[in-house]
């Protein structure tokens, strides 16, 4: 059995990145993944909640309908971290110079065996973690009708590439 991709807040907001070729591949990185399954830690959910909450309320009320629909259609699995995962992420050496919340979410990945998809600038050059680079497509991707509607609609919000 394969493990699961990993997915974080920073390829989920990147499908909203002002760079467009952050955010078409992040886009391409989903649309290929509409019919499988990915993980997401509950800390993610919470990073990308954050970020979302900091705009008008305008800019949350288009973005949300997609985000929700997507969360609904897409087999995103929510968990969180365990105690290997906490103690992994404060003992492995290889994520020492990592922030809190990337060395726990790279230790939940080492530890279930699975690659994270990630457009964080800090992890996409470490080619000692399982980590896959993003890859832009040749052209922009489309989700399926309904949904792609949401999404154009949802990009009233966008974000810089510092908010990843």
């Amino acid at each position: 059995m394969r493990a699961e991709p990993y997915i974080d807040a920073t390829l989920f907001m990147g499908m909203h990145s002002k760079d467009d070729a952050v955010r078409l591949a992040a886009k391409a990185f989903f649309t290929g993944h509409l019919d499988g399954s990915v993980r997401l830690s509950w800390e993610q959910v919470g990073r990308c909640d954050d970020l979302v909450w900091g705009f008008s309320r305008a800019e949350q009320d288009a973005y949300y309908p997609f985000m929700d629909v997507l969360h609904t259609d897409m087999d995103i699995v929510r968990t969180g971290y365990d105690e290997t995962d906490v103690r992994r992420a404060f003992t492995a050496p290889e994520l020492a110079a990592l922030p809190a919340h990337e060395r726990l979410l790279l230790a939940q990945v080492i530890n279930h065996g699975g690659t994270l998809h990630t457009a964080s600038p800090r992890l996409t050059h470490r080619t000692d973690l399982p980590v896959a680079p993003l890859t832009a497509p040749p052209a922009e991707t489309a989700f399926p009708e309904s949904l792609e509607r949401l999404y154009r609609d949802s990009l009233m919000l966008t974000v810089a590439s510092r908010e990843l």
